[in-house]
């Protein structure tokens, strides 16, 4: 009976792949069937007209100004914080509500910090449609995610590195940063990955706070539009599918451009504390 459990369970589980990755496989095919059409230089490099040219030139770089501006806001923070939950902060009630909070954060509908960045940002501190109030909204969105993953590869860390780094004269500091945060790294990195994914494929909240300019973006405090924006609005405006799917490849190739970046990151400053 044992074996037959085993069996099924295994089953069960190389179902689960197999439909996963078929998914996968059917999402990113169609994506590449429909967008390699309109994939080329001057789509990649060239300005935005809508009775004219369609290149994305202004939103790539909305985008990576959004995603560079929101990590450095908030993955400090959201780590700070984590490590002050887990180290520092005495396990009590008011940690407990502390936790509970990000949780229910984490849960918010996008559309909510959206309107909210749209009320606070944009309208009481009188920033205007920007990628600075579409940043600080977005920099609000992933603190969860960073603060609960950061928290969770703190735990990840044997009590043994702690009690062997004091013991040999290490103050709470050291240990800190000379071994825990070390250790933890590949955790709290994949908080920083996810996010970023997060933040690429947001829309709802970056429209309500960023805009939808398609100019060149000369700072922080100007409107523009980022690529998911771009893509939901040329697919609803115009109907232009493959344009969309096109926006869609481009997206994929920065997220894995960023997820490799911050790898190689996170392994030079593994090693650098070692």
């Amino acid at each position: 009976m044992r074996k037959v459990k085993g069996i099924l369970l295994n089953a069960l589980l190389w179902v689960s792949a197999t439909i996963t990755l078929l998914i996968l496989v059917i999402i990113l095919g169609f994506i590449l069937i429909k967008g390699m059409k309109v994939i080329s230089f001057d789509f990649l490099f060239g300005g935005y007209s809508a009775t004219g040219t369609s290149g994305i030139l202004p939103m790539t770089i909305t985008t990576l100004y959004t995603v560079l501006l929101a990590l450095i806001i908030g993955t400090p923070i959201g780590i700070l914080a984590a490590i002050y939950l887990q180290e520092y902060a005495k396990q009590g009630s008011i940690v407990k509500f502390i936790r509970f909070s990000t949780e229910i954060l984490a849960g918010i509908p996008s559309i909510i910090y959206g309107l909210f960045g749209s009320i606070f940002f944009v309208i009481m501190l009188k920033m205007g449609y920007s990628i600075l109030a579409a940043s600080l909204t977005l920099a609000i969105m992933i603190l969860p995610v960073i603060i609960r993953t950061t928290e969770e590869a703190l735990k990840t860390v044997p009590e043994s590195y702690k009690e062997a780094s004091l013991a040999l004269g290490g103050t709470r500091f050291q240990t800190l940063y000379k071994v825990i945060i070390p250790s933890a790294m590949p955790g709290i990195l994949s908080g920083v990955i996810l996010s970023i994914g997060r933040i690429i494929g947001e829309s709802a909240a970056i429209l309500l706070t960023a805009g939808t300019a398609v100019a060149l973006p000369k700072s922080v405090m100007n409107s523009a539009r980022t690529l998911t924006v771009h893509a939901y609005l040329v697919t609803k405006e115009q109907g232009n599918i493959e344009l969309a799917a096109g926006i869609g490849i481009v997206l994929i190739v920065i997220i894995l451009i960023l997820n490799l970046l911050s790898r190689f990151i996170g392994r030079k400053f593994t090693k650098g504390n070692y």
